[in-house]
Parts: C-alpha cells; structure tokens; sequence
C-alpha cells in the first residue's frame, strides 16, 4: 500500500500526540486535525491495513516500526522547512502551512541537499 499525503498527516499527527505522554485514541486525532470522526475511522483502519499503526481492544492507537520511521520523516521536514522559512522572514503562520504543503511533495533528495545547505549556512563562526 502506497501511503498518500493524508496517511502521512495522520501518521504524523499520531507522533506528535504521543510525544506528549498520553495515550491516543482517534477522537484525540479527529480533534487535533479538525476532521470529523468517522473520517478518522476510516482512516485508522487503512493504517491497520497497511500496517503502519496497531490499535489495542480499547482503541488506543501506537506507530508501528514502519509507521513511526514515516512520522519522524514527514515531523523532520515540517520542523526544519518551518524554521527555514521563518529565519527568512516568512510570517510564522504561513511558514508552518507552507512547511505542511511541501513537507509532503518534497524529495528526499532535495530534503538532504536543504538540510546540508543549511546545516553549513547556519554554523557559528570562529
């Protein structure tokens, strides 16, 4: 199963819930995203299918080796393309919806090469 932009933010959404210590549940996604419920129903269940999340008895919801490894992908891009475009001035708001757009569409190609240029650009100097 191909994972669509969707997927990702979702897989996404689950890390970052989890970070917090709390246990998630789909209604806690279906808040986070703004999405209503039997969306996230649907949604969770193509994860299970595909093999990305695990789901308990109780629906309690964790990231799968495969799920998790998407989510701190996709997580990565949108925290470093967000802060690259705030450093150049971009509003911060826009920063994060335009780092949300392209964390998606980006090759992991051109992800490195940024990260590369920006990793030498913003070292200290001597």
């Amino acid at each position: 199963m191909v994972l669509q932009e969707s997927g990702e933010m979702y897989l996404e959404t689950i890390l970052v819930l989890s970070e917090t210590g709390k246990s998630v549940r789909s209604i806690d996604v279906a808040e986070h995203m703004e999405f209503s419920k039997p969306s996230v129903s649907r949604a969770m269940s193509k994860l299970k299918e595909g093999g990305y999340i695990l789901m308990d008895k109780s629906g309690y919801i964790t990231l799968t080796e495969t799920g998790k490894k998407i989510a701190e992908t996709i997580y990565e891009r949108h925290v470093v393309l967000s802060a690259f475009f705030k450093s150049i001035g971009v509003d911060p708001v826009t920063a994060t919806n335009d780092a949300c757009k392209i964390e998606h569409a980006i090759s992991a190609e051109s992800f490195e090469a940024l990260k590369n240029f920006l990793e030498k650009v913003c070292q200290p100097t001597e």
